[in-house]
Parts: C-alpha cells; structure tokens; sequence
C-alpha cells in the first residue's frame, strides 16, 4: 500500500502561507505515489489548554473544510480536541494517529511546528520517531509576503482586529469571511430609515473587524453574491448597544433574509463609526457609504 503524506496543524484561515505548505506537500506526495492528508483539529487547541487567550478564529471549521478541499487535498481528518487530547504525549499522538491510523509515509510541516501535551513535540521529535516507523519528515520555512513579513494567522487577526480587511486579504489570499444566522434587529433600518438590514449573528469565537462602515460581499444559501454595505457597530446614533451588531444592506435586492445563514466577505473599510445629531443626518450618510461601497465592488468576486 502506498500509504500517505500527511500534514498537522490548526490551519485557521488556510492563508497564503498555508497553502505554500499544502502545495510542497502535494508536489512531495506526487513524487512518491502518495495520497495527501491534512490533521487538524474540531477548535483550536488553545481554546482548551488556555481558554482565557485563545484567539478569536479566523475560519470556523465548515469554511476551513471547505478552503482545505479547494487547495486539492486527498482527505481531511478532523481529531476532536479536548482535555484528554490536551493531555496526550506527542510519542503517543505519532503512533495512534500517523502510524497506526494513517500508515504515514511522509510528514511535511513548518519549522516552528509544536505539537502534543506542553507542546513538547517539534519536528526533531518528529524525524526521531520517523525513522523508527518508516516515515520522512519535512519542516518547511515560513512563507513570507512580497513586504517580506512572515505569513502568520495571528499577523491576520492582528489585521482584521484593527480594520485593516483589504490589507488582511492580501496574506488571506480573499476577504476575511464571517458566518452567521440572520436574526431580526431593532426594525428601524427598513422603516424610519429606509435601509432595510440583515443582523446577523457572528459566533463570540470568531475574528470580527474593528467596529465602522465596510464594503463587503454578501453570499447567500442559494450561492447569490450580492453587493453589500455593512455596519458593524453599536448604534451609537440610537441605543449604543453594549456588544457591536454586523448589520448588512444589501445593495439593489428586495427580499426577506431572516432566518437564513450568511456569508459576510469585507472588501474594503469605508469608514470609522460615528455618532449623528439626526436620523435624517444618518440617512444622508448611509446614502454617500452605499454609493462608496458600490464603487469599491464594481468588481465582481472571483
């Protein structure tokens, strides 16, 4: 049997760099008759070794599957991660999974790979035990940008945190994407103000962008891509709600959303959020960022 060539990582966002990795691997694989396999994880390990700083993900793991399918690879494995998992050697994560589970052949990875409980395993650990069960190991440098900054998930969020989404898509390879259910607002965007809004729900774990005015693509059930002027923000003109709202116009479309699921893609930051005096100043307002984002997304998504 051929067997496989396999890669392990958390693989949030499946960047630019990412996909560098994915490529060396499926070119190795290839070589030697090999079929390709990503192992990852159900949430990112540090949501349960250290829950008070995990980072806000920047794919849930529907759309990581989904990116990780479009770059070609054979299979995905996804290990549910959990307290026990958190506890399990990295000798013991090699032979239940790579040896026993996958019959690995090849093992490619990034230089700076950890792995397995108090991440004591790296890739010399890796190579050690390879040659002790019949598989190469691999560590690949890290991808850097055409600035020369390293490719990171943790530069990206770094990005969308501050607003930052069109330079953001640039290490992402695409907009940054946030996915949630439309849910029903305070009903004044289509009757006091005359835009009518989709509120949709973001889960708490995912990474959203700095709160003001974006020009974003707005995907829905169906696979329609529609134009989008999207405030995310706590309505500081009204109620200056605690916790911001993604609330997404779309542009040249009559329809009912509620209920359904979205897939909200920033383009470009059109604005900081502001405090208006008047409902009537708002309006005046959301008329120019609605011409702005019309502008920015004369282009059509590839």
């Amino acid at each position: 049997m051929p067997g496989t060539a396999v890669t392990i990582g958390a693989y949030d966002g499946v960047h630019l760099g990412h996909r560098a990795l994915l490529r060396d691997l499926s070119e190795r694989a290839g070589a030697r008759g090999l079929s390709t396999v990503v192992v990852t994880f159900d949430r990112h390990p540090a949501g349960v070794v250290r829950p008070e700083s995990a980072p806000l993900q920047l794919t849930d793991l529907e759309q990581k599957l989904e990116l990780l399918a479009a770059c070609g690879v054979d299979r995905t494995v996804v290990i549910p991660f959990d307290l026990a998992r958190a506890e399990e050697t990295a000798e013991d994560f090699v032979r239940s999974e790579l040896v026993d589970g996958l019959e690995t052949r090849l093992v490619v990875v990034g230089e700076d790979f950890h792995f397995g409980h108090g991440r004591k395993g790296n890739v010399a650990l890796l190579a050690e035990m390879g040659a002790r069960h019949g598989f190469d190991v691999v560590g690949v440098g890290l991808q850097d940008d055409s600035g020369g900054q390293v490719v990171s998930s943790t530069r990206i969020r770094e990005l969308v945190a501050r607003g930052a989404v069109r330079e953001a898509a640039e290490v992402l390879g695409r907009p940054h994407q946030v996915r949630g259910v439309v849910g029903r607002g305070a009903g004044r965007g289509g009757s006091l103000l005359g835009f009518p809004t989709a509120n949709v729900d973001v889960p708490a774990d995912v990474a959203v962008p700095a709160e003001g005015i974006y020009a974003c693509w707005y995907e829905r059930p169906d696979g329609s891509v529609h134009r989008a002027a999207v405030s995310f923000g706590r309505r500081p003109t009204f109620d200056d709600v605690v916790a911001p709202v993604l609330e997404a116009y779309l542009l040249d479309f009559d329809g009912d959303l509620y209920g359904e699921a979205a897939k909200v893609s920033f383009v470009d930051r059109l604005r900081d959020e502001q405090r208006f005096s008047s409902s009537d100043e708002l309006v005046a307002q959301m008329h120019k960022d609605i011409e702005a984002a019309r502008k920015v997304l004369e282009v059509a998504p590839s």
